[in-house]
């Protein structure tokens, strides 16, 4: 995959300044412009990494997701609710997962309408594999160190709160 030609200025640093010019100052919008630059540019990256093993990220984090799990499996709805996505998201890409026979599905003995997804043992070698890859390229992050990545963490965390992903300790 080709990069395309730098520009010779930040596009988003000139949007912030013709937007001031216009509206004035308005921070948060070249910060989610940038948020969303950075989305874009990680999951490219972490996404060409996991593609060889047959997977997108979402479907790693389910996987990882799994492996963390006590018996290597979990109810479908408690995988939405840990990834934090819908219900016909989950049921995508662990559809997925088990096509390509990396996790298994089976009725839920202790719920007759849930069903159980359960890692297989080709899922933990390919999430092992895939783990090992994305920890050599720092899940695309790179350009910050330990500590940064730390700030970056800690400086979203309130965003994640306020949304409702979680309640503050």
């Amino acid at each position: 995959m080709s990069k395309p030609l730098s520009l010779a200025f930040d596009p988003i640093a000139r949007a912030d300044e013709l937007w001031r010019q216009r509206w004035g100052a308005v921070p948060p919008m070249a910060a989610i412009t940038s948020i969303m630059r950075a989305h874009q540019i990680l999951l490219a990256e972490v996404d060409a990494v996991v593609k060889p093993y047959g997977l997108t990220f979402a479907r790693y984090e389910a996987l990882v997701l799994l492996t963390f799990s006590k018996a290597g499996e979990l109810p479908m709805s408690k995988i939405g609710e840990r990834l934090m996505v819908h219900p016909t998201s989950v049921t995508n890409t662990v559809d997925r997962l088990v096509k390509s026979g990396l996790v298994a599905k089976r009725p839920n003995p202790n719920d007759g309408r849930g069903t159980l997804a359960s890692i297989t043992d080709k899922g933990r070698k390919v999430c092992d594999a895939a783990t090992h890859d994305l920890m050599a390229m720092d899940f695309g992050l790179g350009a910050y160190d330990a500590e940064e990545c730390g700030e970056i963490f800690a400086m979203l965390r309130p965003l994640r709160v306020a949304a409702g992903d979680f309640k503050e300790e």
